[in-house]
C-alpha cells in the first residue's frame, strides 16, 4: 500500500498576528479587575502591586498587539470594511486607553489607587473587552463563512 505525498487542506482564515498578544493583554486587564476586587475586600497592599503589574503587562502586550494589527492591516488580514470591523478596532483602542488611565490611577498611593476610580476603570475595561470579544467572534464567523 502506498501513500501519496499530496495533502488536501481545508481553506480557513489565516490566524491574525495580533491574536496572541491581544488575548494575553485582555487576560491581564481582566486579572487587574480581579485583583482590584480582592484589594477592595481585603485591603492587602500586595493586591495593588499585582494590579499595577498586570496593567503594565497588559499595556506592553497591547502595544505589541497594536503593532501586529498594523501589520495585519497592511497584509490584508484586518479588513476595515463594515461597521462591525470598525467597532472592533475602536473598542480595542478604547480598552487600551481606559487601561492606560487605570495604570496612572494605580500609580497613586494605597487605598486611593484602587477604590473607587481604579476599580471602576477596571470594570469599564473588562466590559469593553467582553464586547470586543463578541465583535471579534462575529468577524471571525463572517470570514470563515465567506460572508466578507
Amino acid at each position: 500500500m502506498t501513500y501519496s505525498n499530496t495533502r488536501s487542506y481545508l481553506p480557513i482564515a489565516a490566524p491574525p498576528l495580533r491574536s496572541v498578544p491581544l488575548h494575553f493583554s485582555a487576560a491581564c486587564f481582566i486579572g487587574a479587575l480581579l485583583t482590584d476586587i480582592t484589594y477592595w475586600k481585603t485591603a492587602e497592599m500586595m493586591w495593588t502591586n499585582f494590579s499595577a503589574w498586570l496593567l503594565t503587562s497588559g499595556l506592553v502586550l497591547g502595544g505589541l498587539a497594536a503593532i501586529a494589527a498594523l501589520v495585519d492591516l497592511f497584509v490584508g488580514r484586518l479588513p476595515l470594511r463594515g461597521a462591525t470591523n470598525w467597532l472592533y478596532v475602536v473598542g480595542n483602542i478604547a480598552a487600551f486607553v481606559v487601561s492606560l488611565f487605570n495604570a496612572f490611577i494605580h500609580s497613586r498611593d494605597a487605598w486611593s489607587s484602587v477604590v473607587p476610580t481604579g476599580l471602576i476603570l477596571s470594570m469599564v475595561a473588562t466590559v469593553l473587552i467582553v464586547i470586543n470579544a463578541c465583535l471579534g467572534w462575529t468577524i471571525l464567523r463572517q470570514r470563515i463563512g465567506g460572508l466578507e
